[in-house]
């Protein structure tokens, strides 16, 4: 898939773990690990706004787009 996810970037840059964003946004564990690992199909834009909200950043900055998906 072209559209790749870059949370564990910026969950890096920020000191911040998996664990505590999905504590912090009431998301499960499991939904957010889905799209850290590039698994996502879908993502609702409530759900891209909460994470956008909690971490301080754009949508863009969590999703890109790489040509031929590399």
């Amino acid at each position: 898939m072209a559209i790749v996810c870059t949370l564990d970037r910026i969950l890096l840059e920020r000191g911040m773990t998996l664990t505590e964003l999905s504590e912090r946004v009431g998301l499960t564990l499991a939904n957010l690990s889905i799209l850290k690992t590039n698994k996502a199909k879908a993502i609702r834009f409530s759900t891209l706004e909460a994470i956008c909200k909690e971490l301080g950043c754009e949508p863009g900055d969590i999703l890109k787009y790489e040509k031929d998906g590399k």
